[in-house]
């Protein structure tokens, strides 16, 4: 093979979770942390006016221990997500974590001083030469921290955080690392898939049969653990809900709003379009499942390859992915192209079939290598083509911020999405244009329109789902078969009672749900997706010379509202649902195609 399916992970530091380096790092990161520490408390605001020379070596260090955390986390979730059974990744991450919220508790007591500040004061600092250009990073955390408590009833509930949000995160995996669910194949033989092997073929298998078995063992087998995980998830919940309740946050829709840089105005105005606009993926669906010889699909093959005639599944072995990723977008951008080509020769991607590792798929920042590593299990299919050009567009992305300051590089959820999707966009266009014929074309497409459909429909479903859970949350611990009533309720709702089957397990399995830096880990996908069509649709009408244009955008997420970098970069005004309904037009025409190109194969 050309390319190595393993990622390279000794050039940040050799021997794995057990590296001497590491530990050398770790012992640099708790004598920066004493650093900062004497540094914050000893700054008095008025005798460093009017330079504020004090203030900016803070900051330094900040950027110091920002760098240096994201850089030993990176790596030791990448050791632990490619062998979930190494115990001592584990043990590390908790000196990280503990760490990390050594750094919260040092922040905070920076942001209470910032907050002292008077008005007058702070307008002058802020015009400083040294603070100019992170103006906007500053301001948003001097606002956001006139809501902070006490500095020692910050310090607790950050200490009190390593137990609580991270340690229940961090039970959900270990508690994943022993799914194991049962397969049987066509010789009568039982293998044991890992829950990321089991989901990849539970999807993307063209035998009917074999996704049906795999997806009653794969509902059974979360089912079994359902009080399990569902203690997890309450209690996560739970110690969320009492941090908001501290700090006087009466809606659980605030924080995630604020931590995306967005308006509860774009939210509601995304979403009533995603809602008025279903119809064509609802008939898509009910076209699918007459393709398939069903009257309505069943909830595993929603995302099943469409196979006409004797048409075959489109393969891609991993070099030849990474080869069409290279051409493809070399088309558009050679700035995208030459970082992709330099990622794969590189070994950033870890892609291996195998058992052992963690389900799903990501990419992580590597600050002080200014480099990134990104994670997935690689099938073969278009669909996993289009996975991978997803995280190398999130690479891209920080790859064009990293001479930026570390505050003007900390991009939201929403618009983090951007990159990836439009990276994705343009791969899934790519693959349907060189269809060898109108059979192929048709599997492409529906391939294509899958995504639109996770986007409109399945993400729509996890909103939902979330939002009432935590609605109920807020009176009481919420049972197992309440959660998995709540989740087929909204799967339901999104998919417009489309399917013959649904996934009430599904709030059990999906990893989002239980992630502890920030619930509704949903939305920002739908936002990033429709507000990248937007962007690729330009793309197409400008060619070659949008390139720069597009990194200047992409230069900007950090450093202004969502609304503001729509307006400057696109010209559009996010709270009306002008924006999003045109996105959505754009996944309708290959809907219609679809619809076109398939009526004479239906009876």
């Amino acid at each position: 093979m050309k390319y190595s399916m393993k990622w390279d992970l000794d050039s940040v530091f050799p021997g794995g979770s057990s590296s001497p380096q590491l530990k050398e790092k770790l012992a640099l990161i708790r004598e920066q942390l004493d650093e900062l520490s004497a540094l914050i408390k000893k700054w008095d605001t008025e005798k460093d006016s009017p330079a504020f020379k004090n203030l900016e070596s803070i900051l330094l260090v900040q950027e110091k221990l920002t760098k240096g955390l994201s850089q030993v986390f990176t790596f030791v979730e990448a050791v632990q997500s490619a062998d979930v059974a190494d115990k001592q990744a584990g043990a590390v991450f908790g000196q990280v974590f503990e760490l990390s919220s050594a750094f919260s508790t040092l922040q905070t007591i920076l942001t209470k001083k910032m907050v002292a500040i008077p008005d007058d004061i702070w307008n002058k600092i802020i015009e400083l030469p040294a603070f100019k250009e992170i103006e906007f990073s500053l301001n948003e955390t001097r606002t956001q921290g006139k809501e902070l408590l006490s500095e020692a009833e910050e310090a607790l509930i950050n200490a009190l955080s390593i137990d609580g949000f991270q340690g229940w995160s961090d039970h959900y995996d270990s508690l994943v690392a022993t799914i194991e669910i049962p397969f049987e194949d066509s010789e009568g033989h039982i293998q044991r898939l890992s829950a990321g092997q089991a989901y990849n073929k539970m999807n993307t298998d063209p035998d009917a049969k074999v996704r049906e078995q795999l997806f009653e063992k794969w509902e059974e087998t979360w089912g079994n653990m359902a009080p399990l995980f569902s203690d997890t998830l309450n209690h996560l919940a739970g110690f969320r809900l009492a941090d908001y309740k501290a700090h006087g946050v009466k809606d659980y829709l605030k924080r995630p709003l604020e931590y995306n840089r967005m308006k509860q105005e774009t939210l509601d105005a995304m979403w009533k379009a995603v809602s008025d606009h279903k119809q064509p993926f609802v008939d898509y669906l009910k076209r699918k499942a007459q393709l398939l010889g069903k009257d309505k699909l069943s909830w595993q093959d929603t995302e099943a390859p469409v196979m006409i005639g004797d048409a075959e599944a489109k393969v891609y072995p991993y070099d030849e992915g990474a080869d069409f990723i290279v051409e493809n977008f070399r088309k558009f951008s050679e700035k995208m192209a030459d970082f992709a080509q330099y990622a794969f020769d590189h070994s950033w991607i870890e892609a291996e079939d195998r058992g052992g590792k963690r389900p799903g798929g990501y990419c992580s920042e590597l600050p002080e290598s200014k480099e990134s590593r990104i994670f997935m299990t690689y099938a073969q299919s278009p669909s996993e083509v289009s996975t991978l050009a997803h995280e190398l567009g999130h690479a891209f992305h920080s790859h064009v911020m990293t001479d930026l300051p570390t505050l003007n590089q900390q991009y939201a959820m929403n618009v983090a999405e951007t990159a990836s999707t439009f990276a994705e966009l343009i791969i899934a266009d790519a693959t349907v244009k060189e269809a060898a014929s109108k059979e192929e074309k048709i599997t492409l497409l529906d391939t294509k329109i899958q995504n639109a459909l996770a986007m409109f429909l399945n993400i729509h479903a996890r909103f939902l789902f979330e939002t009432r859970f935590y609605a109920e949350r807020q009176n009481g611990i919420v049972t197992d078969e309440r959660l998995g009533e709540l989740m087929e309720e909204a799967q339901k709702e999104a998919y417009q009672d489309s399917l013959s089957n649904y996934h009430p397990h599904f709030w059990a399995s999906k990893l989002h749900f239980f992630i502890a830096d920030v619930p509704f880990y949903n939305f920002p996908y739908t936002f990033g997706y429709l507000f990248s069509l937007g962007i690729y649709a330009r793309s197409l009408e400008e060619g070659s010379s949008f390139e720069d244009d597009y990194i200047a955008l992409l230069r900007d997420t950090a450093s202004m509202s969502t609304e503001d970098l729509a307006m400057k970069h696109l010209n559009v005004d996010l709270t009306k649902p002008d924006f999003w309904e045109d996105g959505i037009a754009i996944m309708k025409n290959d809907v219609d195609t679809f619809m076109e190109l398939t009526q004479e194969f239906i009876n």
